[in-house]
């Protein structure tokens, strides 16, 4: 493997226009010698239906954390899905891949009862099935950028995983050792995000369309028509905000963040004492407006609010917005039309609120980047009404 194969991503141009992301000149084809890395919880909706979503966001941001940790100074692309992830990684990195997410399927397993399913498919196989990865980046602030996917090849390389029964070479079969992932960078200690308008809407909007160019068109048709139904760009829409970002001690993810960090062995007791004081520390410099060691508490809010990832495409469109009420029946009175002309499927979900889930790379570089996503199963439950409307356009319902 090349060096400028390994240097692929970092070595893109960016793009900070989020409307543009239908534009397939920003992608970029991924190197022949790297994988689609596939992570995702089975079963999630018990989780959900039992109040864990935010447990069920951990372990999706856990599975990044784990293979960021193991690929050195190697800058990969990822999409973090709410209860999974889709990273792109290169082969020479899979065997330490493999043994990052095994370690995190045991964590998963022991520390939070979730079922983790975790696997990698070349982009050969994916190509041998008319499909492919097309890269984008989208950058947050300097320093930081989420990946854009494009070209289809993740969603082969998901179904291509769900599909293995031991025997395709795809799933990562049996589990890790005993040792735990390092997870160093995972934070989960803000309070959920209120909605400022009254509704959270998470939405996922997939175009149907026969080739790469019609599904490019769809999702410019997508977003022009939410910005002309709405009167303004969705940006405004923003589900973080200084008025609802809230730090509170203990913060009600202390317990999580320490299982996802150290799981529940000997160690767990020292490691949720440690978050303890550093939480509270952060707690003292939030309330008071101070920095101390690499972290200044206004200049971190604001970076945080640049840096929120509530925003993401990968073939299918992922948002989180926060929306008065009549402006959240007007976005789902666009995706119902443009699907009854047999452009999209969709699926939507409401909350009063959303969680933020943190990596956390250099405070003194102001890198850090947050996920977010709908409470009460966000894009979990959204997913449920997108595939029911995929299989009846496959009509397979």
């Amino acid at each position: 493997m090349t060096t400028r194969s390994l240097e692929f991503y970092e070595a893109l141009a960016s793009f900070d226009d989020f409307s543009s992301v239908h534009d397939l000149r920003l992608f970029t084809p991924a190197p022949d010698d790297w994988a689609v890395v596939i992570a995702d919880i089975r079963g999630s909706t018990k989780a959900i239906e039992e109040g864990r979503y935010k447990d069920v966001n951990m372990i999706g941001a856990a599975c990044i954390t784990a293979v960021l940790n193991v690929m050195g100074e190697i800058d990969i692309p990822y999409v973090f899905g709410g209860d999974g992830a889709t990273l792109l990684v290169p082969v020479e990195r899979i065997p330490a891949v493999r043994t990052a997410l095994l370690k995190t399927k045991n964590l998963a397993q022991a520390s939070f009862g979730l079922d983790l399913r975790v696997g990698a498919v070349p982009l050969s196989s994916i190509r041998a099935h008319d499909a492919t990865v097309l890269v984008a980046k989208f950058r947050l602030s300097p320093g930081n950028h989420m990946a854009m996917f494009n070209g289809g090849g993740c969603a082969v390389a998901d179904r291509l995983i769900k599909q293995d029964d031991g025997g395709q070479g795809f799933l990562f079969p049996g589990a890790g050792d005993d040792d735990e992932p390092d997870l160093d960078g995972l934070s989960c200690r803000w309070e959920p995000l209120k909605s400022r308008h009254g509704v959270m809407l998470s939405m996922l909007v997939h175009p149907l369309a026969a080739d790469r160019d019609a599904a490019a068109a769809v999702i410019r048709r997508v977003l022009d028509d939410l910005s002309t139904t709405l009167g303004y760009e969705i940006e405004r829409n923003r589900p973080v905000a200084a008025e609802n970002m809230k730090f509170k001690w203990p913060p009600r993810g202390l317990v999580s963040e320490a299982r996802a960090t150290h799981g529940q062995g000997p160690g767990f007791k020292r490691r949720l004492l440690k978050i303890l004081v550093q939480s509270f520390i952060q707690y003292l410099l939030e309330k008071f407006d101070r920095s101390a060691g690499g972290y200044d508490a206004p200049v971190y809010r604001e970076e945080l609010r640049s840096n929120s990832d509530y925003r993401r495409f990968d073939d299918t469109l992922r948002l989180v917005l926060d929306c008065p009420t009549a402006d959240a029946d007007k976005i789902e009175d666009v995706l119902r039309r443009l699907r009854a002309e047999g452009l999209v499927a969709y699926g939507t979900h409401r909350t009063d609120s959303a969680l933020m889930t943190c990596l956390l790379f250099s405070l003194t570089d102001s890198e850090h980047v947050h996920f977010i996503d709908g409470s009460d199963g966000g894009f979990a439950v959204a997913a449920i009404g997108l595939k029911a409307q995929l299989r009846e356009a496959a009509g397979t319902a």
